[in-house]
């Protein structure tokens, strides 16, 4: 799959785009936003939970779907800075913008500007 080169001492892999790309977006699923830790109670905090949880939920989608944050938002008619946010695991998304990005991540069923 990948070409191993030696250049100045130093080992590199050459690995055709499409592959580098994937092997790219596994790693950003691997930077999701962290869930909470539980309270004293036991308890996790349900906002916080709930929104580290959707935002795990929107990347391990968009990077299945092999859909850059740009295109993701473009597809679900919202804009790129919402989505960051949203991915970040630090804001609410309304059920509209939920819907949104659902109907956006379908294979195939998405129209453009997310209507």
């Amino acid at each position: 799959m990948g070409v191993n080169v030696k250049l100045d001492g130093r080992d590199y892999v050459i690995l055709p785009r499409v592959e580098f790309d994937r092997l790219a977006g596994l790693a950003k699923v691997a930077e999701l936003p962290t869930l909470p830790d539980a309270g004293a109670d036991g308890n996790y905090p349900a906002v916080d939970y709930a929104r580290a949880s959707l935002a795990r939920n929107i990347i391990r989608k968009r990077v299945e779907a092999g859909l850059t944050q740009r295109e993701l938002a473009k597809r679900a008619g919202i804009r790129h800075e919402t989505l960051c946010r949203l991915e970040s695991g630090k804001h609410t998304p309304s059920v509209a913008t939920i819907t949104r990005i659902e109907r956006a991540l379908q294979p195939g069923k998405h129209k453009r500007n997310g209507r």
